[in-house]
């Protein structure tokens, strides 16, 4: 594919980063962004993305929800950085401005993947990982904590058809950050959510950033046990264990030892002690988080016996419910009274 043009539909702190690094890499890249005041921020002064060694800005493209209905150009690729939970409408707004050949790359949280086949069709769906930290509380910024020398991504087809084609995803996304072309994407989605079941919501439902969270022995041996859960739902589901984040098939272990090793990777390579999960930022924002796509989940794979995950999706739904506020003094609620 030579010279496509692409979307980053969702241009928040994940989708805006990674699409300054396609426009900046020479890519005909599109911004789809629902933030109103964020639009009109890139409109006029570019994307700045403030990173740990520099800050660049990026004059780009941006687009309103509302301007795709005027649109008469077509996409080849599409990158989706929505919320799971937006995924649906997501791709039946972009799916009549997606080329005759375009693909839908879910670079998102969750096992989004049956979401977009159902929408637009296996033959126009791509897999995908991510794995970088980032927060925006200003329209326009970008506080990314991972630049491309060390965000992480993986791509894999779910048919044959489009197989041949990870290397054009794989060609694209490389400016921004190392990416592996896993032949099993399925499996490599969940791996993620093994890791994302022990970070996202629990050290969001203390209020704290991740490291400190998973300072405290006590929460600590909870998020394991979130992931170890997790993992057990995957082998649950026909997926497998496998090699994520930089790791080789010699790495995958027991469940028992390899759940909590991804969430140490995380914890070690892919955040600071300063990051907050996205499921607390998009609490301090007043909106929803993905709580029922992560753990919630793995609730509904093993039922009775994902006692972890399904005690995390309890307090987080009282939490948006307003009945709770993200506190320390939630641990009790989720490791018990000897917290």
């Amino acid at each position: 594919m030579t010279n496509p043009k692409i979307a980053i539909l969702g241009s928040g702190a994940q989708g805006a980063g990674v699409g300054a690094d396609m426009t900046r890499a020479g890519y005909d890249v599109t911004f789809i962004e629902q933030w109103p005041a964020h639009v009109e921020a890139m409109r006029a002064h570019g994307i700045e993305v403030r990173m740990p060694d520099q800050t660049q800005i990026t004059p780009v493209r941006v687009l309103h929800l509302c301007d795709v209905a005027t649109l008469r150009e077509r996409f080849d690729v599409v990158f989706l950085v929505t919320k799971a939970y937006d995924t649906r409408w997501a791709c039946e707004l972009v799916r009549p401005v997606l080329a005759e050949d375009g693909l839908v790359v879910g670079l998102q949280n969750g096992m989004t993947i049956d979401d977009i086949t159902d929408v637009v069709g296996v033959e126009h769906t791509m897999g995908a990982v991510i794995e970088m930290a980032s927060n925006m509380f200003e329209p326009g910024i970008v506080n990314r904590e991972n630049s491309p020398a060390t965000a992480w991504f993986a791509v894999g087809a779910l048919d044959e058809a489009t197989q041949n084609r990870t290397g054009e995803v794989w060609d694209i996304l490389r400016h921004a950050g190392t990416v592996e072309i896993s032949d099993d994407i399925r499996s490599s989605k969940w791996m993620k959510l093994i890791a994302n079941a022990g970070e996202l919501v629990p050290s969001a439902i203390l209020g704290l950033p991740l490291a400190e969270a998973a300072s405290d022995p006590a929460m600590r041996a909870f998020m394991d046990a979130c992931c170890l859960e997790a993992a057990r739902a995957t082998v649950a589901v026909g997926s497998r264990l496998r090699p994520v984040f930089g790791l080789i098939d010699s790495d995958v272990t027991a469940p028992e030892s390899y759940a909590p090793r991804l969430l140490d990777i995380v914890l070690d390579r892919f955040s600071s002690p300063t990051t907050r999960t996205t499921v607390l930022q998009d609490w301090m924002k007043g909106r929803r988080a993905e709580i029922h796509e992560i753990n919630g989940t793995v609730a509904r794979v093993l039922g009775n016996a994902a006692h972890a995950n399904r005690r995390t999706v309890e307090i987080a739904a009282r939490i948006e419910a307003g009945e709770l506020i993200p506190s320390v003094s939630n641990a009790k609620l989720l490791i018990g009274a000897s917290a």
